[in-house]
């Protein structure tokens, strides 16, 4: 006879159990050993890549870890004849799931001769940071991520009716109660992983679309924005695997009068957040708007799905900027404008942009260019 679902079910339980212990296990008594997970970015430029290796022992410089490699075949990188890639381990968190010594290791791709390959933005990115002139400026960044929560299969937003949809947009930002907010315990989870990795997270809040959520990164300098805002995604990539749910960063992922999905980059330099600030930060913006479709071309894959002038967002054809306008393309914050100094924030880049590229070319458009 079979045994009833209910003994299978029991029998299980001291397995989960024992997989839990094995999971949760602290090795700093029982070993000097650590494992660094190191973490690249593939090549459609948002599948982001980890594997793990066993070093001797804590490190907590990235020049003191090894170079590894990959099949950068599998990822789209490199040919099946020559498919090596070369990991440059560039930036170190603490692990949240591994816990102890354990690391994560932000890493950037180079050909086994020590050439950047193409899907590698962050070396340019760095270069432009290193400059004598932007490093003088300390280029600060806050960054908006929003996100969709997916129900895994049949990718419709966690909360909606299957195949239906839920009551217009209105009681969702910033909600509570289970008719309303999709997600929190993802969320919260992954505020905490941040903020224990090393993660320079400043805030969560539910967004517009139902299912759609926000965090936020900074203020964060220099280069070290791209490294940050790429390793919260990781962790959030990671719990929603454990949460059996589906995190997509498509800027329009629901077609319709729904909001899209943007990263909103706020920026300010030293000179913008001295006296006199003010008009540092309408010269920068006037900049800009002279490069409105060199951003647009770099600001997020669909992001024509996005910006429509409707649902907080200014036209894509249009360069427009404002004191507390948030359907313009550059937004000013009141405060800023009473202050006379202080920073702006540029509402064109869509959720899936590639924060190197983003933070270093306002950078380089507004401090380096000259028009």
């Amino acid at each position: 006879r079979l045994p009833s679902s209910a003994t299978l079910r029991a029998l299980s339980q001291p397995a989960m159990a024992l997989l839990t212990d094995l999971l949760n296990l602290d090795l700093t008594d029982s070993t000097e050993k650590i494992i660094a997970e190191y973490i690249w970015i593939g090549g459609s430029g948002m599948d982001l890549r980890s594997k793990a290796r066993t070093l001797p022992g804590p490190v907590t410089d990235p020049s003191k870890l090894p170079k590894w490699n990959y099949d950068g075949s599998s990822t789209g990188q490199a040919p099946g004849e020559d498919s090596e890639v070369i990991l440059y381990p560039q930036a170190i968190f603490k692990d949240p799931f591994r816990k102890g010594n354990n690391i994560l290791v932000m890493c950037d791709c180079y050909t086994p001769a020590g050439v950047p390959i193409p899907t590698n933005k962050r070396y340019n990115a760095a270069k432009i940071f290193s400059n004598p002139d932007v490093a003088k400026e300390e280029p600060w960044y806050g960054i908006e991520q929003e996100y969709t929560l997916l129900q895994k299969d049949i990718n419709w937003p966690l909360g909606w009716p299957v195949g239906g949809f839920p009551g217009p947009q209105g009681p969702y930002y910033c909600s509570i109660g289970a008719d309303k907010s999709f997600g929190r315990d993802i969320v919260d989870s992954h505020y905490k992983a941040c903020l224990f990795a090393g993660v320079n997270i400043s805030g969560i809040n539910g967004e517009v679309m139902p299912g759609q959520w926000e965090f936020q990164v900074g203020p964060t300098v220099g280069i070290s924005a791209g490294d940050q805002v790429w390793v919260a995604r990781y962790l959030l990539e990671r719990i929603t695997e454990i949460a059996g749910v589906v995190v997509t960063f498509d800027p329009k992922p629901i077609p319709g009068d729904w909001n899209g999905a943007g990263a909103h980059t706020n920026y300010s330099t030293e000179s913008m957040r001295k006296d006199g600030g003010f008009k540092v930060i309408v010269d920068a913006v006037e900049k800009l708007k002279l490069k409105h479709k060199e951003h647009i071309a770099a600001y997020g894959e669909g992001n024509e799905r996005r910006l429509t002038g409707k649902h907080e967002t200014a036209d894509i054809n249009t360069f427009s900027w404002g004191v507390a306008n948030r359907g313009a393309s550059v937004r000013v914050g009141r405060e800023t404008e009473q202050n006379g100094k202080g920073y702006f924030e540029d509402r064109r880049p869509a959720s899936n942009m590639d924060p190197y590229v983003v933070t270093s070319m306002i950078a380089e458009t507004t401090i380096l260019w000259k028009p």
